[in-house]
């Protein structure tokens, strides 16, 4: 009981935080819009995906159509593919019996993140996830719930280390953009001296 009340307690906690990045998320600029596409049919992830993508400053589409940029030319759509989603429930420790009392559930997701050109941004990669649960043999019910909650906490966390990695390839390829820009280029001694890089492309 005690554990379900604190698994109960940490999904009301993370459900209001909604594990989103703190900043805008950070694309490059040849990726105007995103897709989630997923072989899971009716998958919670995606939408837990949309919401954060649209949380942190992108714009989603949610189905195949045709967008037009502030100029009026058609932009591209990057795609977000989840290309799997397992769930698995290991036995980490059993009475005497011989019956199952704790289990680890195990999330994994397998994903890759494509240009509006079908060019690869961010790698097909795996991520696993898991929470530890309690399973008594006379509470099956109590057992459900709480598997539910941690299934729930595992998929908003999943949803956010997926948008950290692809920001996080995102700000690597932007910033060694400019490192190559600006490798070329000659500065003067007087301007040399300690002014911080603002963000801004060089004309």
């Amino acid at each position: 009981m005690t554990r379900y009340l604190i698994a109960l307690f940490l999904a009301a906690g993370l459900s209001g935080c909604g594990f989103h990045l703190r900043n805008k998320l950070t694309l490059p600029d040849d990726v105007p819009a995103v897709k989630v596409e997923s072989s899971v049919r009716y998958s919670e992830l995606v939408k837990l995906l949309n919401r954060g993508l649209r949380t942190s400053g992108a714009t989603v589409v949610e189905a195949d159509e045709a967008l037009q940029g502030d100029d009026g030319k058609a932009m591209g759509v990057a795609r977000l593919k989840i290309r799997s989603e397992r769930w698995g429930d290991l036995p980490i420790a059993i009475d005497a019996r011989g019956r199952a009392q704790e289990y680890s559930l195990r999330y994994a997701v397998i994903f890759t993140f494509l240009r509006p050109d079908g060019s690869v941004l961010v790698p097909e990669q795996a991520i696993e996830m898991s929470r530890d649960y309690v399973s008594q043999p006379t509470d099956a019910t109590g057992t459900t719930t709480e598997r539910e909650i941690l299934a729930d906490e595992l998929r908003r966390e999943m949803s956010a280390s997926i948008l950290r990695r692809i920001d996080s390839v995102a700000r690597a390829e932007i910033q060694q953009g400019r490192s190559l820009d600006g490798a070329g280029t000659d500065v003067d001694d007087d301007d040399a001296g300690g002014n911080d890089i603002d963000g801004n492309d060089a004309d």
